[in-house]
């Protein structure tokens, strides 16, 4: 797979001027971030380390949209989650309380017509989710999680054993990338890029998978920005030098900057 820039030729001056920050978010989700770190003189470098397709069978979330009205809770694993689980814009009940794990998955929703999803106050995780007050007690709901297929079962389980009726459908399904990522090692042996970012563990090991003896050992020469101590805990354990953020959009970008800050300071 070939890489791309994500911003203009000629990037904002900014905190991160002169930096290649590799992005190896789905395609889809990439651009708003690639924009936020433009926006911050970055070069954003796209190898996207996930591809995102559509469910084999389409006909189960189909019958979940038909009888949304049924349910009481509905919880969106990921932004993806909203992208290919959300009905038509218009028919999202109004009662159906939408949950998300984190700032990004509630903008996804609401760019399809689901506003006011709730998210957690601090972790953005299922562990965050499972803290809110609300959710304590759950007795005689009916839950429907949207996720992709594979998903983990930790909130399923959890909000079963607090007493609702959960549902899963999965509405999308991942994959890796096809080919080798002959592209990214290229960028990274003639010194363009100089920081990484890891948003899941699978796109962590897709990418080391496809970059091969010289590309691994180029990108553990790389800081690894990732959101969450599970993908932190994987992306060590696969040799990269990790760098634990806060979670999402913002954490990641807290965590460039105080990395360049001292990067200069250190110069």
């Amino acid at each position: 797979m070939n890489v791309h820039a994500l911003a203009p030729r000629e990037p904002a001056r900014g905190p991160l001027s002169g930096l290649g920050i590799v992005v190896t978010r789905p395609a889809r989700q990439a651009g708003a971030f690639a924009q936020k770190l433009a926006a911050l003189g970055a070069t954003p470098i796209a190898w996207p380390a996930i591809v995102i397709l559509p469910p084999d069978d389409p006909a189960p979330l189909a019958r979940v949209h038909a009888t949304l009205d049924r349910y009481d809770l509905a919880f969106f694993i990921s932004a993806n989650a909203a992208e290919y689980g959300a009905p038509p814009v218009g028919r999202w009940p109004a009662r159906l309380s939408a949950y998300a794990p984190g700032p990004g998955t509630a903008e996804a929703l609401a760019g399809v017509g689901v506003s006011g999803a709730r998210i957690p106050a601090t972790s953005f995780d299922s562990d965050g989710l499972l803290a809110l007050p609300e959710l304590a007690d759950v007795q005689g709901k009916r839950v429907i999680i949207f996720r992709g297929s594979g998903g983990r079962e930790q909130l399923a389980e959890t909000l079963a054993q607090r007493g609702a009726t959960v549902e899963s459908v999965d509405c999308y399904r991942r994959a890796a990338p096809a080919g080798d990522a002959h592209g990214i090692v290229d960028v990274l042996r003639e010194g363009r890029a100089h920081a990484l970012t890891l948003t899941s563990s699978e796109g962590a090991d897709n990418l080391m998978r496809a970059a091969g003896d010289e590309g691994r050992a180029l990108l553990a020469r790389l800081p690894a920005f990732v959101p969450h101590p599970r993908i932190a805990d994987r992306v060590r354990a696969l040799g990269l030098d990790a760098r634990l953020t806060p979670g999402g959009d913002a954490g990641l970008i807290a965590g460039l900057l105080e990395w360049a800050r001292a990067r200069t300071t250190s110069a």
